[in-house]
C-alpha cells in the first residue's frame, strides 16, 4: 500500500536507464517522473512532493568532480530534508557508497541493478519513514532496544547515525550497566553489514588459552579436547561485525596477538600453519576511561589507535533525566507481562523517588529494582515503598562509615537473597535458614 501511494523521481543521463525505470515502476507506484538533466532537479522538487529520488552518481554535465551524485544529493537535501535519495552508479565503489550514506543517502545501488532488490530497497525505505518513532533519529534504531529522549542520548543517536554506515572501528566507553552492548548492536543494525553476522565476545573473561581458541579458532588435535575443527569468532563474524566487550581487561600479551590480527586482517587457528583472511567491522567496549587506557603500563597505544577510529561515550543514567521515567514505564510493562500481572499505575511518590536517586548501577540497576517492585507489589499501583534499591551498588551519597546496625545488616541480607532468587519466598527463606512465616514477618517489619 505504501508503494502504491509513492511519488518517485528518477534522474539519469542515460535514456535507456530512464525507460527501464519507468517500465519497472509505473505499475507499482502512484507516479514516476523521469529526468535526464540534473539541472532540472531543483525546479522539479519545488513543484512536486517526491517520496524517493533515484539519482545517478555521474553525469556529463557542467560539474566535473567525479562525484556529481554527491553534489546533487546535497542540493536536494538543502531543499527537502525529508525526501529519501537512492544513489545509483555503474561503478561499485565502497568508499563512494560510504560517503554517500554519510551525506544523507538512504541507499546505494550498482548498475546493472536487480529489479527485485530495487523494489525491496524502495519498499524498505518507505516503511522506515512511516514506522520511525525516535525523535531526531531518522534511522532504523527502532530495531534495537534503546530508549531515550534526553539531550545526552540524542547526541549518541546522532553519532550512531553518522558512523554506522562507515566501516570505522568504534570504541564504546561507559560505566557498567549503561547499555554499551545495545549501542554496538544499533551500530551494526544501521550499517552496510546489517544482514551479516553480529558476533559478541566478552574478552575480559577469557583466559590466555581460551582467548586464542575462541577468537582465532583451532584445528582438530591442536590440544587435548580439540576433537574437531572449530572456526573462531573472527571467522564467524566474517562479512559482519565483531563486538569485543570489556576490551580494557585483556592482558598485554593478548593485546599484542589481537593487534597482529587487526593489522594483517588474517587469523591463524591454533594447530594450523595456514592463515585465513577476515573481513570484519570491529566494535570494542570498556568501562575504563580513555586516560587509563592511554597508560602503556595497562594498554598498548598502538592498539588503542587501531580500535578507536571513533569513540562513543554512553552517558550514565544520572545524566539522562528525561529517560528515567520513560525507561521505568518500559520495564514495568515488560515485567508485568512476564509475571502475568495487570498494568500498573505509578504514584507521584514512586516517580519522585525514581527521579531523586543517583543510580550508580545505571540502567541495569533500574531494571532489577523495577522487576523486584513488580514481583512484590500487592495492588495495581506502585508506591515509593515498593521501590527498593540494591545495597550491592555503592551510592555516591553514602560513601563513608558503613551502617553496621544488626537491623540494617539483616534487611540487606534479606534483600540480597530475595533478589538472587527472583522473588521466590520459599527459596529465599530456605537459604536464610528461617521459615516462610518468619521471612514474611521480617518483610513486614522492614517495609519490604
Amino acid at each position: 500500500m505504501l508503494l502504491k501511494n509513492a511519488n518517485i523521481l528518477v534522474v539519469d543521463d542515460d535514456a535507456d536507464v530512464l525507460t527501464a525505470m519507468r517500465l519497472l515502476l509505473k505499475s507499482k507506484v502512484k507516479d514516476v517522473v523521469v529526468e535526464k538533466n540534473p539541472g532540472n532537479i531543483v525546479s522539479l522538487i519545488r513543484k512536486i512532493k517526491f517520496d524517493i529520488i533515484i539519482l545517478d552518481m555521474n553525469f556529463n554535465g557542467l560539474i566535473h568532480t567525479g562525484n556529481e551524485g554527491i553534489y546533487w544529493l546535497n542540493k536536494i537535501k538543502e531543499i527537502d530534508k525529508e525526501v529519501s535519495v537512492v544513489l545509483i552508479t555503474a561503478y561499485g565503489d565502497l568508499d563512494l557508497a560510504i560517503r554517500s550514506l554519510k551525506e544523507g543517502a538512504s541507499d546505494f545501488l550498482v548498475k546493472p541493478w536487480e529489479n527485485t532488490k530495487l523494489i525491496e530497497s524502495i519498499t524498505d525505505i518507505l516503511h522506515k519513514k512511516k514506522s520511525n518513532t525516535f525523535k531526531k533519529a531518522d534511522f532504523s534504531i527502532t530495531r534495537t532496544e534503546i530508549l531515550g529522549e534526553s539531550h545526552a542520548m540524542n547526541d549518541v543517536f546522532l553519532k550512531i547515525k553518522k558512523i554506522a554506515p562507515t566501516d570505522a572501528n568504534i570504541l564504546i566507553l561507559g560505566e557498567n550497566g549503561t547499555g554499551k552492548d545495545l549501542i554496538a548492536k544499533a551500530i551494526h543494525d544501521n550499517s552496510l553489514r546489517k544482514n551479516k553476522p553480529f558476533v559478541k565476545v566478552d574478552v575480559g573473561s577469557l583466559t590466555a588459552t581460551l582467548f586464542e581458541s575462541e577468537l582465532f579458532g583451532y584445528k582438530k588435535g591442536a590440544f587435548t579436547d580439540a576433537k574437531n575443527d572449530r572456526p573462531g569468532r573472527f571467522v564467524a563474524a566474517d562479512g559482519g561485525t565483531l563486538f569485543l566487550d570489556e576490551i580494557g581487561n585483556i592482558s598485554l600479551q593478548q593485546q599484542a596477538k589481537l593487534l597482529t590480527v587487526l593489522q594483517n586482517r588474517k587469523v591463524t587457528p591454533l594447530g594450523s600453519n595456514n592463515s585465513i583472511d577476515i573481513n570484519i567491522r570491529l566494535i570494542c567496549a570498556t568501562n575504563l576511561n580513555i586516560e587509563f587506557l592511554a597508560n602503556e603500563a595497562h594498554f598498548r597505544k598502538d592498539l588503542i589507535y587501531r580500535i578507536n577510529t571513533v569513540e562513543i561515550i554512553v552517558p550514565p543514567l544520572r545524566d539522562r533525566d528525561k529517560d528515567i521515567v520513560l525507561l521505568a514505564k518500559h520495564f514495568i510493562k515488560l515485567y508485568a507481562e512476564k509475571y502475568l500481572k495487570s498494568s500498573f499505575k505509578l504514584d507521584d511518590g514512586f516517580i519522585e523517588k525514581l527521579k531523586s536517586y543517583c543510580f550508580p548501577g545505571n540502567v541495569r540497576e533500574l531494571q532489577y529494582a523495577l522487576e523486584r517492585a513488580v514481583i512484590m507489589a500487592d495492588g495495581d499501583c506502585l508506591y515509593k515503598e515498593d521501590l527498593v534499591f540494591s545495597p550491592i551498588e555503592k551510592k555516591g551519597n553514602n560513601i563513608g562509615t558503613p551502617d553496621l546496625k544488626l537491623e540494617t545488616i539483616e534487611k540487606n541480607a534479606i534483600l540480597k537473597v530475595i533478589e538472587k532468587n527472583n522473588g521466590n519466598i520459599s527459596k529465599s527463606a530456605k537459604e536464610l535458614g528461617i521459615t516462610r512465616t518468619a521471612l514474611y514477618r521480617r518483610l513486614n517489619k522492614y517495609g519490604l
